[in-house]
C-alpha cells in the first residue's frame, strides 16, 4: 500500500493575515508561489495512483507549481465552509464570542449558498475523499491531495480513526507536505509540515 501525501496550498493574503478563507478564491502571493515551487522536490520520484486538488485556484496553482501532473479537481476537497465568518479572523470573532472555537462550535450561516459547516459535515466530505483514496492506494503508488488547512486537518483525523473535531491536534502550515502511511496495518502520521 502506498502513502497518502497531503499538500496545503501556498500562502495567500488571507492565510497570511489569519482570515478564514473558504469560497473566496484568492490567488497565491509571490511568497505562496515560491512555497509551491519548493514542494516539487518533496514529490518528485513518486508514482501517483491518484492526484486530486481542491477546485479553488490557490490549490490548483499550488499543484501546478509543485509539478503534480494530471491532478483532477475534487469538489469534496473544498475548504471548510466558514459561513458568516468568511474573511474574518479568530481574533475578530473573539471580540463578540470570546469562547468561540471552530472545532467545537462550527460557524453561523453566511450568505446564500454558504450555510457554514460543522466539524461533522466536513468529516463526511473527508470520509468520501478517503473512500476514493483507499481504492487508489490498493494499487501500486501513492496518492496526493492538494487542498486547504482545516479540511486536511479533519481528513487526517478521520484517516487516523478520530472524530472530525480532533483535527484541531494537527497544525498545518501553508506550502507544506505531510505524509500519512501505515505501520502494522494501521494508519500513522509518518511526516508532518515538511518543507525543503
Amino acid at each position: 500500500m502506498g502513502d497518502l501525501l497531503l499538500v496545503r496550498h501556498g500562502e495567500t493574503e488571507w492565510s497570511r493575515s489569519g482570515q478564514h478563507t473558504s469560497h473566496t478564491d484568492l490567488p497565491l502571493t509571490a511568497h505562496g508561489e515560491e512555497q509551491a515551487k519548493s514542494i516539487a522536490p518533496l514529490l518528485s520520484g513518486r508514482t501517483f495512483a491518484l492526484a486530486l486538488t481542491s477546485p479553488l485556484h490557490r490549490a490548483v496553482r499550488t499543484a501546478e507549481l509543485a509539478g503534480v501532473t494530471g491532478a483532477v479537481p475534487e469538489p469534496d476537497l473544498h475548504e471548510w465552509d466558514y459561513g458568516a465568518y468568511e474573511g474574518i479572523t479568530t481574533a475578530e470573532i473573539h471580540t463578540t464570542r470570546p469562547a468561540w472555537d471552530l472545532w467545537t462550535d462550527g460557524v453561523p450561516p453566511g450568505p446564500d449558498g454558504h450555510p457554514g459547516e460543522s466539524p461533522e459535515e466536513v468529516g463526511r466530505r473527508a470520509d468520501r475523499v478517503l473512500a476514493r483514496v483507499d481504492a487508489a492506494l490498493a494499487h501500486d503508488g501513492d496518492v496526493v491531495l492538494v487542498a486547504h488547512g482545516h479540511f486536511l486537518r479533519v481528513l487526517t483525523a478521520r484517516r487516523l480513526g478520530l472524530a472530525p473535531a480532533e483535527g484541531r491536534l494537527f497544525q498545518l502550515a501553508t506550502g507544506t507536505v505531510s505524509r500519512l502511511s501505515t505501520e502494522h496495518g494501521r494508519p500513522v502520521v509518518a511526516e508532518w509540515n515538511v518543507r525543503t
